[in-house]
């Protein structure tokens, strides 16, 4: 395949995990493609960073598999380009002329592993399952915060602003002092906001809104 909009873009419980590699070398992409689809993976590999910046990201657990020396754009600065882009697939570098240097700038932006050719088989396999496990995670945490923005904007603007107060620790009669309203009437809001935002207990409410980076204050939260 030479694109990623011919890789299956489902978004269901099922999707298959897809590994990417990119390497100069066909017959070492060969040879990683037998890898992988040996194991039950799908496999995407192509020889050049320019072919994976022109192409569409998966919508799949997935990782990159990455050469650090190719022509044009190097692996590295494809790393920087994809961070640029807000893609954040994980990256396993492959090299037969890594140095120190090189394995620091690598790890230090994000890359899961970095490791030199001729690369042990199970080493690899290893660091691929680990990355796609950790793009998995990645993406469900990203869908439960995209399902709580849904529901914050299911929120009136007063219902927010009692979000905002009760989660940064006031009592329902300090909320009603600063909206000057009545306590019973706080209470009513925050019931409301509880059941819209699916939290059980004030713990949920805090955790949701530390999620949605609604800010509170330093201190211990009164219940």
């Amino acid at each position: 395949m030479s694109e990623f909009s011919q890789i299956p873009q489902s978004r269901t419980d099922t999707d298959e995990p897809i590994v990417l590699i990119v390497d100069d070398d066909a017959s070492m992409r060969k040879a990683l493609t037998n890898l992988f689809e040996s194991v039950g993976l799908k496999v995407w590999a192509v020889g050049s960073a320019a072919e994976v910046l022109q192409a569409n990201p998966p919508e799949v657990p997935s990782c990159l598999v990455l050469d650090i020396r190719l022509p044009g754009s190097s692996g590295l600065d494809l790393q920087s380009e994809l961070a640029e882009a807000n893609i954040h697939t994980p990256i396993i570098f492959i090299t037969g002329y890594g140095d120190i240097p090189m394995t620091v700038q690598a790890m230090k932006s994000g890359a899961v592993d970095f490791l030199t050719k001729p690369v042990r088989e199970q080493d690899l396999l290893d660091a691929v399952r680990a990355a796609i496990e950790r793009d998995r995670k990645r993406r469900d945490l990203e869908k439960k915060v995209s399902d709580l923005r849904s529901r914050l904007e299911s929120l009136t603007p007063r219902e927010r602003d009692v979000l905002a107060l009760v989660a940064s620790g006031l009592l329902n009669k300090q909320v009603a002092g600063e909206l000057g309203l009545a306590e019973i009437t706080v209470k009513i809001y925050r019931g409301q906001v509880m059941r819209k935002m699916g939290a059980k207990s004030l713990a949920d409410l805090i955790r949701i809104s530390e999620a949605l980076g609604i800010s509170r204050p330093k201190g211990n939260v009164q219940t």
